[in-house]
């Protein structure tokens, strides 16, 4: 037993402090995407031709055009980064990716220079009554577990959801919304639209990783639906392939009027979280 406590006691803090502070991810990280149109050479292609989700909708040339970078159809796999001869396409460590509207998701040059303005929290009635206590049904609608995965390890000693008020629960009876993944499969969309109707109103629908958004790799295929949006109305996009923890969880705090990184509390020693 005091082997045991020992241990733990030279762990020391093990959650995250987010957003109390800023995290610290590892240099590999890919988030929001940097589009420069200075580097971006007359007639090139290059990003479009390489991009396997059509992410990337529009060329760019030295006198006409604009870049246009859908985060809801991107994979985050850098293959438009390899193709690009000029390096116009990079990605910063920025993991702030949700949004409330489906159109907001689309990143723009030159207006990506600029950091984006967001406004994820619901109504103010909406706030007060999932504020303090929010339970989410989550729904695996045809996923390959990528998305189900960095949902899941919110709930462990790392991120402690429950900490915010935040749990997943059994039941849709007992939710108060519903948190997708998944492209919604043709054998899911009436188990999704089931389960949305079993909430009790008002409910709010949060699509998380890149096939909940849009279909993902499977858009067009003729089992899949496209995305969460296609069946049930969605309140909250976490892009993402699949979103990094901290991504999904900016959002739903986000959701909730609770976002935002805030000063350390004096005195707290330095721990090590993610």
């Amino acid at each position: 037993m005091l082997d045991i406590l020992r241990a733990r006691f030279h762990q020391g803090h093990r959650t995250s402090r987010f957003p109390d502070e800023e995290p610290r991810l590892p240099a590999r990280f890919r988030g929001r995407p940097v589009l420069d149109v200075a580097r971006c050479a007359a007639g090139c292609r290059e990003c479009v031709a390489s991009c396997p989700t059509e992410a990337i909708t529009e060329a760019i040339t030295a006198d006409a055009g604009q870049l246009a970078l859908d985060l809801g159809r991107c994979l985050f796999c850098a293959d438009c980064v390899d193709a690009c001869p000029q390096g116009a396409i990079t990605f910063s460590p920025d993991f702030r990716l949700a949004e409330r509207a489906r159109a907001r998701l689309v990143v723009r040059a030159p207006e990506a220079a600029a950091a984006p303005t967001r406004e994820l929290a619901l109504s103010a009635e909406l706030r007060r009554l999932y504020g303090r206590s929010l339970k989410l049904r989550v729904v695996s609608a045809g996923g390959c577990n990528g998305c189900e995965a960095d949902v899941a390890v919110l709930g462990t000693i790392a991120f402690d959801l429950g900490r915010f008020g935040i749990q997943y629960v059994a039941s849709p009876r007992h939710a108060d919304g519903l948190l997708i993944t998944g492209p919604v499969t043709a054998n899911m969309r009436e188990a999704l639209q089931k389960t949305y109707e079993a909430v009790p109103d008002p409910r709010i629908v949060i699509a998380v990783g890149a096939c909940a958004i849009a279909g993902g790799p499977y858009a067009g295929h003729g089992e899949a639906h496209g995305g969460a949006d296609q069946v049930v109305p969605v309140d909250l996009y976490v892009p993402g392939c699949p979103p990094h923890p901290l991504t999904i969880l900016e959002g739903l705090l986000g959701l909730l009027g609770r976002s935002g990184a805030r000063r350390p509390r004096p005195g707290r020693r330095d721990g090590a979280g993610p």
